[in-house]
C-alpha cells in the first residue's frame, strides 16, 4: 500500500465518480492512437505530393500485412494491462516492478522476431497479395525498412500498456505527440529535401519509433511503482504465463483479424493503383473513429479488471454501461461527419479523381457503419477484464475473419465489384457484435452470481445514477473519503 500512495500518476478506478475518470482515461488513449495513425497519414500525404499515386499505393498496400505481424505480439500487451490491474485491485503492488521487467524482455524479443520475419517475408507475401509489378519494388523497400523499427515499437506498446494500467494515458499521448512531430519533420526532410521517396518515409517512421521507446522507458523509470529496481526486479515465469494467458488470445485475434484484411487488400489490389491509393486514404478516417472505440474498450479492460478483482461488481456493470454509451455517441458522430464531408477530407491526401472516387465509395460502405465495432470491442474488453480472453478472441475470429473469407470466395467471386467487397465490413461487425454482447451477459451473470440480487428499487437507482453521471459529475461520498483516508 505504501507503494500505491507514492504512485502519483495512478488513477483511482475503485472509488468516486466513474464517467469523469473513464473520459480522462479513454480520450487521451484515443488521441494517442490518432497521433500514431498520423504517422501513416503523414506518410501518405507527403509521398503523394512528392512522388505521386504509385508511391502512395506502395505505402498503403503494406498496411494490412504490417498489422497482421504486429498484432500477434502487441496483443500480449493487453495481458500486461490486466496483470498490473489485478495486482492493484487486490492491493498487492509490491512486485509490479518485476511484471514490468518481464514485460520489457518479452517486448524486446518480440520486436526482434518481427524484424527478422518482416524482412524475410516482405517480397513473397506482397507478391501473393497481387501488388502490381510497377508498385512491388517500392512496396518491398518500404516494408523492409519499416520493420527495422519493430523492436522499438514493441517496447513503446508494452511500456504504454504499463502506464495505462495505472490510469496514466496522458504520458503515452505526450510521447506520441512528440514523435509524431518528429516523423512529419523527417518526412519532409528525407522525401522533400533529399528525394528518398518511400525509403525516406520508412526511415522517418523508424526514427519516430526509437524516440517513442526512449521516452516511454524514461517515464516508467520515473514512476515509483513501475520503475525497474536493479538487483530486485526479476524475470517472473508466473507473470509471463498470466500475460500470455490473457494477451496471446488477444494477439491471435488481432493477427487472424488482420489476415482477413490481407485477403481483402488483395481484392482491392486487383482494381489497380487508384483503388489501392484511394482505399488507403479512406482507411485513415476509419482508424480515427476506431481509436475512440478502442480507447473506451481499453478503459473497460482496466476499470472492469480492477473493480472485478476488488469485488465491486455493481461498479463493473456501470463501467460497461458508461463505456458503451460513450463509444457509441462519439463513433456515430465522427462517422457521419467524415462520410458526409468525404470528398473534402480525402483531398488532404490526393487530388487524383479516380482515387477520390474509390475513397468516397469506401467511406459510404465502411466508414458510415464504424459505430458497429463498439458492440464487440467494449463487450470484449469487459470479458478480458474478467480474465476471459479466449472467448472474445474466438468470437472475433469466427465472426470477422471466417465470415470475411467466406464472403470473398462466394459473394465477391460472383459479383466482382469494389463496393461488394467492402460491404463485408459492416456485415461482419454486426454479427460479431451480437454474439459478443450475448456472451458478455451470459458470462457476467455467472461471474456475479455470488452477489446478492438487487431489488427493483436498487436497480432503478443504479439506472438513474448512470443517467445522472452522463450529465454532471456527482459529489464524492463522504464515506468513501473516510475509507480512502483509512
Amino acid at each position: 500500500m505504501s507503494v500505491c500512495k507514492k504512485a502519483k500518476k495512478q488513477m483511482d478506478m475503485l472509488h468516486g465518480p466513474m464517467l469523469k475518470n473513464i473520459l480522462l482515461f479513454a480520450l487521451p488513449l484515443a488521441a494517442s492512437g490518432i497521433i500514431q495513425q498520423l504517422f501513416t497519414s503523414a506518410d501518405m500525404a507527403v509521398i503523394y505530393f512528392f512522388d505521386g499515386t504509385d508511391a502512395q499505393a506502395a505505402v498503403s498496400s503494406n498496411g494490412a500485412l504490417v498489422n497482421l505481424l504486429i498484432n500477434l505480439f502487441a496483443g500480449i500487451s493487453v495481458g500486461v494491462t490486466v496483470v498490473i490491474a489485478e495486482l492493484i485491485g487486490k492491493r498487492d503492488t509490491d512486485d509490479v516492478h518485476s511484471v514490468v521487467f518481464t514485460a520489457l524482455i518479452v517486448a524486446t524479443v518480440s520486436g526482434l522476431l518481427l524484424l527478422g520475419v518482416g524482412i524475410g517475408v516482405a517480397e513473397p507475401v506482397l507478391e501473393v497479395m497481387d501488388v502490381p509489378s510497377d508498385v512491388l519494388p517500392l512496396a518491398v523497400k518500404y516494408l523492409r525498412i519499416y520493420f527495422i523499427g519493430m523492436p522499438f515499437l514493441m517496447v513503446y506498446d508494452f511500456g504504454a500498456a504499463m502506464l495505462r494500467s495505472m490510469g496514466d494515458t496522458v504520458r503515452p499521448l505526450i510521447v506520441l505527440f512528440a514523435s509524431g512531430v518528429l516523423n512529419i519533420a523527417l518526412n519532409l526532410l528525407f522525401v522533400g529535401a533529399f528525394g528518398m521517396g518511400v525509403a525516406g518515409v520508412a526511415v522517418a517512421t523508424v526514427f519516430a519509433n526509437v524516440m517513442c521507446a526512449a521516452m516511454v522507458i524514461f517515464f516508467i523509470m520515473k514512476n515509483d511503482m513501475l520503475r525497474i529496481r536493479f538487483g530486485k526486479s526479476k524475470f517472473r515465469a508466473q507473470y509471463l504465463k498470466r500475460m500470455y494467458a490473457i494477451g496471446l488470445p488477444a494477439g491471435v485475434q488481432g493477427a487472424v483479424f488482420s489476415l482477413a484484411n490481407v485477403f481483402i487488400q488483395k481484392g482491392i489490389n486487383g482494381f489497380g493503383e487508384a483503388a489501392m491509393a484511394g482505399s488507403g486514404d479512406a482507411v485513415n478516417f476509419e482508424m480515427y473513429v476506431y481509436y475512440f472505440v478502442s480507447g473506451f474498450a481499453n478503459a473497460t479492460v482496466a476499470f472492469f479488471g480492477q473493480n472485478y478483482a476488488a469485488g465491486e461488481y455493481a461498479r463493473c456493470k456501470k463501467v460497461f454501461r458508461l463505456t458503451m454509451v460513450s463509444a457509441l455517441i462519439v463513433s456515430t458522430v465522427l462517422s457521419a461527419v467524415f462520410t458526409l464531408g468525404g470528398r473534402l477530407f480525402i483531398r488532404i491526401y490526393t487530388d487524383d479523381p479516380a482515387a477520390i472516387e474509390y475513397a468516397v465509395t469506401r467511406m459510404w460502405c465502411v466508414l458510415f457503419g464504424s459505430m458497429l465495432p463498439c458492440f464487440y470491442e467494449v463487450a470484449g474488453g469487459a470479458l478480458r477484464g474478467l480474465g476471459r480472453s479466449l472467448m472474445p478472441a474466438i468470437f472475433t475470429i469466427v465472426g470477422s475473419c471466417a465470415l470475411r473469407l467466406v464472403w470473398i470466395y462466394t459473394v465477391f467471386a460472383v459479383w466482382h465489384e469494389y463496393w461488394v467487397l467492402l460491404v463485408v465490413y459492416p456485415v461482419s461487425w454486426l454479427i460479431t457484435g451480437i454474439a459478443m454482447l450475448a456472451a458478455y451477459f451470459v458470462v457476467c451473470k455467472k461471474a456475479f452470481k455470488s452477489v446478492a440480487p438487487q431489488t427493483a428499487e436498487d436497480a432503478d437507482g443504479a439506472v438513474a445514477q448512470t443517467a445522472a453521471e452522463l450529465s454532471y459529475e456527482p459529489k464524492e461520498d463522504p464515506n468513501e473519503r473516510v475509507e480512502k483516508s483509512a
